[in-house]
């Protein structure tokens, strides 16, 4: 057995860099880690533009090898016309991602195709689902494969209902998302602590996703991220080593904006990396009040029993080691 750790990236790359990029090169990068392929469901974007964004983004790298996989298109039942009705009678959300359509860069076609800002891909994605794809690489390298999920969990979740062995066939679920006591003014999270962008654009997906019993269950959610954000001089830093991704990061990488998916692979590369974890037992609300979508999570012996999982839910980081760690692997 390969000493290499073994995961699969669900991500919707958002692009070009920021956090849903980043993170990914952080991947790629890190040593002894295998990257089998890259899952692209809809998520901050439409799918298949950040098909694109992620395509490029390996051409940059030189990482062509790995595969580029696209997943759900959209959500399992949650719609755009459900969600309008819904704003009507609950209040607008901040964000709503490729639905977002006020936003730079949205557009009500899933199949637009504008210039990329870091220029076209030449490379073409895998002709095969994302769900299918974790499938037959999960029977291929039983109990060796890492899930890590920074994206609305759709694809997790059509794969565990297209094969209900998949849990037991996976070595770990790592996810970005979910929220519960984030501590912070950000008008996002203040009068709405429980609602996260991931969780809530496709919530009937993220219950399947909790209820499935997966071996370990890691979450990295709003709580550990809110506060931990990239500056100007750590971008400096990285365009000092003069690669092509610090040359691209340079140009196009967010700062000052809070690194949740950093964090979150991050801490699947080092877990050591947490200086503070709880467990709780995880699901989703899946009510259509006014509450739909948001994070549950109750303490072990307080929990429904209605097939809610315990999970590892990460609250804290030894800061300077993060930030260590981000700088190096985004300036290889």
């Amino acid at each position: 057995m390969s000493l290499r750790r073994k995961v699969i990236i669900d991500q919707d790359t958002l692009g070009p860099a920021s956090t849903n990029l980043q993170s990914v090169a952080m991947l790629l990068n890190a040593p002894d880690v295998e990257v089998l392929g890259i899952c692209v469901p809809t998520g901050d974007q439409w799918r298949d533009l950040q098909v694109r964004h992620a395509l490029r983004l390996l051409e940059i790298m030189g990482r062509t090898d790995i595969p580029i996989i696209p997943g759900a298109l959209t959500p399992l039942i949650h719609t755009p016309a459900d969600h309008a009705v819904w704003e009507k009678l609950h209040g607008r959300l901040y964000y709503n991602g490729a639905w977002d359509l006020a936003r730079p860069g949205r557009s009500a076609n899933p199949s637009s195709a504008p210039d990329l800002p870091e220029g076209n891909p030449t490379t073409a994605p895998a002709d095969e689902h994302a769900a299918n794809f974790i499938i037959r690489l999960a029977k291929k390298f039983p109990g060796e494969i890492s899930l890590w999920c920074a994206a609305p969990l759709t694809d997790v979740a059509l794969a565990v209902r297209l094969e209900p062995r998949l849990p037991s066939l996976i070595r770990e679920i790592h996810f970005m998302g979910g929220s519960f006591h984030p501590m912070t003014e950000s008008r996002e999270f203040k009068h709405t602590p429980r609602r996260e962008f991931n969780i809530r654009f496709d919530p009937e997906a993220a219950r399947i996703v909790l209820r499935a019993p997966w071996a370990k269950l890691t979450c990295s959610p709003i709580d550990i991220s809110q506060h931990v954000c990239s500056t100007p001089e750590h971008f400096a830093t990285i365009a000092r080593a003069g690669t092509p991704l610090a040359a691209y990061l340079d140009q196009f990488g967010q700062r000052a904006r809070p690194l949740w998916d950093e964090i979150a692979a991050a801490t699947w590369i080092d877990p050591t990396l947490v200086a503070h974890a709880e467990e709780y037992f995880l699901d989703v609300n899946l009510d259509r009040g006014a509450s739909y979508g948001d994070s549950l999570s109750w303490p072990g012996g307080f929990e429904p029993g209605l097939g809610e999982q315990r999970a590892r839910v990460e609250k804290r980081l030894h800061l300077d080691r993060f930030y260590a760690l981000f700088t190096d692997l985004l300036s290889r």
